[in-house]
């Protein structure tokens, strides 16, 4: 029996998310989430996907750790007869967020990569430190079994030197390893190269700028499937206008809180990455709530989404320039995919660039990737369904079996 199935584990601070696929053809046997984990109210949704179990099954109740939580995982894939100690369980593939400047590929998980990934946490301390928990209860459970780390990164990493420095001291840089890395790049490498499909196209001749647009959001220029800008930098707070953060910002901004507001170190944290972007503006981080009230009217949050939009459009047309010649832009994420109003708005008056919407064809909802761009438009614009787990499964597979 050929192994070809591949557990994608996604650890959060206090989640798991996992999907279990079959690279054979590509398919999902079954989809959960663990949340709320180490409190009273913890929740764990499993569903098959295939077989004859069948139906979507929930536990509630106390799950003391990422241990429990992913045994309480095993423990329900095994009732489906998909179990960890499955002949056909070729690799864990592990979402990690940061990479830095040394994993810009995928990577079998030993000691040394593991204490590597520990050593970015500063890099990510929201993110690597859960990502780094999941892998050592994964290796844990299966000691015997390849863990094959994909990180956010790791698509950005081909950026030009000097598109991911900073115009600062180059001994400051280099000594706090500070550039532009980038994040969502499995997303990113995803949606460029089903782009390039969609268009019936080699991913070598198509050049696409992508908007990865959910509560988070980032921007990237792909050139011939590789990734030459990006609008996320050393941490994911750079770029667009998010749901809670604000994207670009005058340093400054952040010498005057602290001099004048007397803001803490933390206290501009959070500022910046919870308490900013659209619920900053207006209340609301929720797109369709933001759509809604300024559908009636209210004005703050018109301006939330006039000011969301306006960044998204200063992307699109500096990626333009960038790249000089587009084939696409490609939408994607919660956002990206589902609200047309802001991909109207976004392309409104972008016509000179060669960007133009089949109104109607925008507004229909289809979970489909599809062409949304005028006949005659000279750019495409594609609403493409992210697929990230896909992605992950897709490159620890790959690797294994070389």
């Amino acid at each position: 029996m050929t192994a070809s199935r591949v557990l994608v584990l996604n650890s959060g601070s206090s989640s798991v998310k996992y999907q279990l696929l079959d690279m054979a053809d590509r398919s999902r046997l079954a989809v959960g989430l663990v949340e709320r984990i180490g409190e009273e109210t913890s929740r764990l949704v499993h569903e098959p996907l295939t077989g004859p179990a069948g139906g979507k099954r929930e536990q509630l109740g106390p799950i003391a750790d990422h241990e429990a939580a992913l045994k309480a995982v095993a423990a329900e894939l095994a009732a489906d007869g998909m179990g960890l100690d499955s002949p056909e369980l070729a690799a864990v593939g592990h979402r990690v967020v940061h990479g830095g400047t040394r994993f810009t590929q995928p990577t079998v998980i030993d000691d040394e990569v593991l204490a590597e990934i520990r050593n970015l946490i500063p890099l990510a301390p929201l993110h690597n430190p859960a990502n780094v928990t999941g892998i050592e209860v994964a290796r844990s459970l299966r000691a015997d079994l390849p863990q094959v780390a994909v990180f956010d990164t790791a698509f950005h990493s081909t950026m030009p030197e000097y598109v991911a420095r900073y115009a600062i001291d180059a001994a400051t840089a280099d000594a706090y390893s500070i550039r532009r890395y980038g994040f969502h790049g499995t997303s990113h490498a995803y949606v460029s190269r089903a782009t390039a499909a969609l268009l019936g196209r080699p991913v070598e001749d198509v050049n696409v700028i992508v908007l990865h647009l959910g509560n988070g959001a980032s921007a990237s220029a792909v050139r011939g499937g590789v990734c030459v800008e990006t609008s996320m930098g050393l941490t994911p707070l750079e770029g667009l206008v998010m749901g809670t953060r604000s994207g670009d910002l005058d340093p400054a901004v952040v010498f005057h809180l602290a001099r004048v507001g007397g803001l803490s170190v933390d206290e501009i944290d959070s500022l910046l990455n919870k308490k900013s972007g659209l619920l900053g503006m207006c209340g609301d981080n929720d797109m369709r709530e933001v759509l809604r009230r300024a559908g009636e009217g209210d004005e703050a949050a018109s301006l939330a989404f006039a000011a969301y939009v306006h960044r998204l459009k200063k992307y699109i047309g500096a990626y333009s320039a960038v790249l000089g010649r587009v084939d696409a832009v490609a939408f994607t994420a919660g956002v990206g995919e589902n609200a047309h109003q802001v991909r109207e708005a976004a392309l409104d008056g972008l016509a000179e660039l060669g960007l133009a919407l089949d109104l109607q064809a925008n507004a229909a909802r289809s979970p489909e990737p599809r062409l949304v761009s005028a006949e005659y438009a000279r750019v495409a614009v594609a609403v493409v369904p992210t697929d990230e787990e896909l992605e992950i499964a897709t490159q620890a597979y790959a690797l294994v079996t070389q």
